[in-house]
């Protein structure tokens, strides 16, 4: 696959981001920032300095598939770029590359919910937030995670749950997330799930336990 071919496949997955730029502001191809920003990241990267100081000592590699026509992007392209960029769009087309990312992607993926810690508020009688993560465990990224949330029952119902993942994943969970929801949700896409029964599933542990007795 040529450079270009790979930066347009690239930029397909951020169709619906604005490139809220104008101007001279727009010196920089907008794709380009983006792979740039994602490779600086992917390298350990947390800023906007880091973004120009990656570019800077990888501009050999970065021109092997990115033009740069108007040379290397400053600190400042970056941060006025990613300040203004709209999140709600940033955060679909990003979970649209990373699905297209783990494609390809077969083996074992984890599902984990974590409390934020300190988000409870007694006061005002609020839980603490809970999110919920899926990742690849073969290479440890995360291919999805859901937006915080005040309550586990709530979140078990949220939509924006993350999903299963690529076809011929193997998803593994723990009992909290044992729930019919997502195990029909995995098998919609084509995957498998291996989660954890405990007592919070009471009548499906007891179904169990007398299928386990049977068979022994």
């Amino acid at each position: 696959m040529s450079s270009k071919e790979t930066l347009e496949q690239f930029g397909a997955c951020w169709e619906g981001l604005e490139d809220p730029r104008c101007g001279n502001a727009a010196l920089h191809d907008f794709h380009e920032l983006l792979m740039i920003a994602l490779c600086c990241v992917l390298c350990g990267g947390q800023g906007a300095v880091d973004m120009a100081v990656f570019a800077e000592a990888k501009e050999p590699f970065l021109r092997s598939f990115l033009t740069l026509a108007n040379g290397l992007p400053s600190h400042d392209t970056f941060s006025r770029l990613f300040r203004n960029l709209d999140p709600d769009q940033f955060r679909d087309c990003f979970q649209r590359f990373m699905a297209q990312f783990f494609r390809a992607v077969t083996g074992c993926g984890g599902h984990r919910r974590k409390v934020l810690r300190r988000s409870f508020d007694r006061a005002s009688g609020k839980s603490a937030l809970h999110m919920v993560s899926a990742w690849a465990r073969s290479s440890g990224w995360c291919w999805r995670r859901s937006p915080p949330m005040p309550s586990p029952m709530r979140l078990r119902r949220c939509p924006t749950a993350p999903a299963a993942g690529p076809q011929g994943t193997i998803v593994t969970a723990d009992a909290l997330n044992c729930q019919r929801a997502i195990a029909e949700q995995i098998v919609a896409q084509k995957g498998d799930y291996a989660l954890a029964l405990k007592g919070n599933q009471g009548t499906l542990l007891t179904m169990w336990s007398c299928c386990s007795t049977m068979r022994s």
